[in-house]
């Protein structure tokens, strides 16, 4: 049996099958990712939530582990030579798990390295302009007076679907097959639209190529479990 001892977060999230992958996360955008990731690549896990509404994720056993205090965050019992790896960061788990199993990343180098470029435009930029959309449409900033924020915000939104729409205006995915450039990009996408409400705020309808590669994307059953994980509190 795996001996995950050295890690505090272990002690508070114990737990029940050491042996197998241990997930602390929350169905966030980010969240998601490797809960999809692990549902498509068949990797048996177990999921611990982590809730930031009561800020669990700022508790010591989790900083320890994660000294951002962001999930989703991840330990593999049977990491590199066999020893036990603990990760954060979702775009580095999706790139190990991706490097574990051998799916889901395009096996030629240089397909690879563009594979890990759209992977990073997610991380640098959808993620981040698309949460300041949320932020300022939906939650507190929508009180601001100024709305040249949301506006900036809107405005780069709309650029960066732009951006995925030339893209995926001649191809079904980001690459060539289904990859964990998708992986990373899909609950951005489908939280714009859904829980931020950001729909009509941002044109989203005339983005039909992407609006049809989230409908690929969703029809995964795969997707579908990864989107649910870690359930959620009733409350």
């Amino acid at each position: 049996m795996a001996d995950l001892s050295s890690f505090p977060v272990t002690r508070r999230w114990k737990p029940a099958r050491p042996d197998v992958i241990q997930l602390y996360s929350l169905p966030t955008p980010n969240g998601v990712k490797v809960s999809i990731m692990l549902e498509e690549t068949g990797l048996p896990y177990e999921a611990h939530l982590v809730d930031i509404m009561k800020d669990e994720n700022k508790t010591e056993e989790f900083v320890s582990f994660n000294p951002n205090a962001k999930i989703p965050a991840l330990i593999d019992p049977d990491g590199p030579g066999g020893r036990p790896l603990g990760l954060f960061e979702s775009g580095a788990i999706l790139v190990y798990l991706a490097d574990k199993t051998g799916k889901f990343m395009p096996p030629d180098p240089a397909q690879r390295y563009e594979t890990l470029a759209w992977l990073f435009f997610q991380m640098a930029s959808i993620g981040p302009m698309f949460g300041q959309v949320g932020f300022f449409h939906k939650f507190a900033g929508s009180a601001y007076e100024d709305k040249r924020p949301l506006q900036r915000y809107v405005d780069e939104t709309k650029r960066l679907l732009a951006v995925l729409e030339a893209r995926l205006s001649k191809r079904d995915w980001l690459m060539e097959d289904y990859s964990i450039a998708d992986i990373a990009t899909l609950g951005w996408v489908r939280n714009l639209i859904t829980f931020y409400g950001a729909r009509d705020l941002v044109d989203y309808d005339r983005f039909k190529a992407v609006d049809a590669w989230l409908s690929r994307c969703l029809a995964r059953p795969a997707v579908q479990r990864g989107l649910q994980i870690p359930a959620r509190l009733a409350t």
